[in-house]
């Protein structure tokens, strides 16, 4: 049935959330050593979803693992590479998680490719490589380098979790924060210096930054978006993540005062054409449940 305005209305908001979500990062990042910063937020999220998700007990090996895989591996990445780029630009080079998966799923799943993916894989690359001779990359290349792996261990993480089968997606997230924190936690008592200090002199603007990626990008954008999942066809709703790169771009426009280059939007318009060309051929090749940023 087709999609009604009001829930059209809650999809571009949940898109909105997820988007934002780039600059909140990045505004907590300047005051928080970034596997610090995600042992909190993964903690927050497993204290508010966990308790009221049970996750049954054959789960527990394979999410253990999707928590290493994503919620330690992909966002140290992630957010190590973020102190460094602006906003926009790992807004949009993270999107190449989707053609990783479509080659995953080649490999696991002896899935096709098809000239018109192959031609989306192609456009996405080509897009994030534009991007990439900007000047504003300039000693910045090593940061791409790892939102770039990360994108490529998010898709990982995808494959995962298409194997897992069917699961509450909330149960999944709030057990991949039970697991995944103790991991960041330790990673940044290894990895990194200062955190108690930062913490102790850190303003409200670092916390409100850990309780949006918490409450607003989990707890509320993926409660809507697995409710909607459940009322619509995936080939409906998925198409609507194609909004997040634009207004991960639009947050660090708005709270950043980032800029704009002919580069950068030639660049973003490929990549953003190229994933959704894969996603609209293969709307299922991505794993709804998988975590975004």
């Amino acid at each position: 049935m087709p999609i009604k305005p009001l829930h059209i209305c809650a999809l571009v908001f949940v898109t909105f959330i997820w988007g934002m979500n780039f600059a909140a990062a990045k505004i907590g990042l300047t005051q928080l050593p970034p596997l610090m910063m995600m042992a909190l937020r993964w903690g927050l999220v497993g204290l508010l979803l966990a308790p009221f998700a049970p996750l049954p007990r054959d789960r527990w090996w394979p999410v253990l693992l999707i928590s290493f895989t994503l919620g330690f591996l992909h966002f140290s990445l992630m957010f190590w590479a973020l102190r460094d780029l602006d906003a926009g630009t790992a807004a949009i080079a993270i999107q190449l998680q989707v053609p990783f998966a479509a080659l995953l799923a080649i490999v696991f799943f002896n899935d096709t490719l098809g000239w018109r993916r192959a031609l989306g894989m192609a456009v996405a690359f080509v897009g994030v490589a534009i991007i990439a001779g900007e000047p504003r990359l300039a000693g910045h290349y090593v940061a791409l380098a790892m939102v770039i792996a990360a994108a490529c261990i998010w898709s990982v993480a995808n494959i995962q979790i298409k194997l897992l089968g069917e699961i509450n997606g909330m149960a999944l997230n709030g057990w991949i924060g039970v697991f995944a924190t103790p991991q960041l936690a330790l990673g940044s008592w290894l990895l990194e210096d200062g955190q108690f200090t930062a913490l102790a002199e850190a303003d409200w603007r670092a916390y409100a930054s850990i309780a949006y990626q918490a409450i607003m990008v989990v707890a509320v954008g993926y409660a809507l978006w697995f409710r909607l999942l459940r009322r619509y066809d995936m080939n409906q709703v998925m198409p609507f993540i194609l909004l997040v790169p634009i207004f991960g771009v639009l947050s660090g426009i708005l709270f950043l005062g980032e800029t704009l280059s002919l580069p950068f939007i030639v660049g973003g318009l490929l990549t953003i054409l190229g994933v959704g060309i894969i996603i609209l051929r293969r709307p299922k090749l991505v794993a709804p449940e998988t975590e975004r940023i």
